[in-house]
């Protein structure tokens, strides 16, 4: 990367999850702001995380992302870039890991979430949390954000391919009419009188890489709403593959482009309820790979990281 010199602490922020079942209700006290969550629901999300390898895999795998990110951004040999993860609503919380990068006393530290899409409600609620580590800590050091990665073109390029992986678990004679569900997390309707980003952000991915797939037909629906009694957004994932059902059509491959790695919204919303329902109305329903720790998304957040360093040099 031909940018400045100074020393940079790169903090990777993602949500988390629980890390055993016992943590599961612990987990979610955290995610519903400390509210107490209903019993049976902690047992429902509990299930979930028990069919699906008994903790969130998430962790693991961005724990992963973070160690190839730093090998990457140090090939040149500076070795001037060190890359964290801090997490949300679990262990490494991002106050937690704020404070441990600090020790190294980095000259810059960017914060960069594991979300193509930005809303105020997700990513923007990364950044109220590393502001209130500084505030609490009396950091004064410069800390800058990368933006949104929507319509990047390596991440265009490698769900494109994994779309194209996924086509070719199917029958060569029907490959080029299997429909494309694409999906993103359901966020509460109210973003939309906000004016919130994430519906347009959204939109934006699905379209770029709608371009680069000819005349395979494509659908959109938002996955895993709540359980709040307000709205949220659609139309939803059930809804959808009923009307991709009603079309005729008997497969579906369901591409998940709000999501970077496997967890128990990818893991049990769409490999298990989802495929079940798609099973029920005579459909074969398979899932595109996630990205992951891949290489394409370590090459991808590199970019990222080598234009948002550029910038801020031509801004200062």
């Amino acid at each position: 990367m031909t940018t400045s010199k100074r020393s940079t602490a790169v903090l990777l922020m993602a949500m988390g999850g629980p890390d055993c079942l016992e943590n599961v209700e612990p987990f979610l006290r955290d995610v519903r702001g400390g509210r107490p969550t209903p019993p049976e629901l902690i047992e429902e999300i509990r299930e979930r995380y028990r069919a699906t390898g008994g903790k969130s895999p998430a962790v693991g795998i961005t724990q992963e992302v973070a160690k190839k990110l730093e090998q990457r951004l140090n090939e040149s040999g500076e070795a001037r870039y060190r890359v964290y993860l801090g997490l949300r609503h679990w262990h490494p919380f991002i106050k937690e890991t704020y404070g441990e990068l600090l020790k190294e006393s980095p000259e810059q530290i960017i914060g960069l979430c594991m979300a193509p899409q930005q809303s105020s409600l997700s990513t923007g609620a990364y950044r109220k949390k590393v502001e209130e580590a500084r505030t609490e800590l009396k950091d004064r050091t410069e800390v800058t954000y990368v933006g949104s990665w929507n319509c990047h073109p390596k991440l265009i390029a490698a769900i494109v391919e994994r779309i194209q992986e996924g086509l070719r678990k199917f029958p060569s004679d029907v490959r080029a009419t299997v429909p494309v569900l694409f999906t993103a997390h359901s966020l509460p309707e109210r973003v939309v009188a906000m004016k919130d980003p994430y519906p347009n952000e959204v939109q934006g991915t699905v379209e770029a890489v709608t371009q680069l797939l000819g005349n395979q037909p494509t659908y959109f629906a938002y996955q895993s709403q709540g359980r709040s009694s307000e709205p949220w957004l659609g139309p939803t994932v059930e809804d959808m593959l009923d009307t991709i059902s009603q079309k005729g059509h008997r497969q579906v491959l369901v591409a998940p482009i709000g999501f970077i790695c496997d967890h128990v919204e990818t893991l049990y919303d769409i490999d298990i309820e989802l495929r079940q329902l798609a099973v029920n109305k005579g459909m074969r329903l398979e899932r595109i790979a996630m990205l992951n720790d891949s290489p394409a998304l370590i090459e991808t957040l590199r970019d990222i990281l080598a234009a948002h360093e550029s910038s801020s040099c031509i801004q200062s």
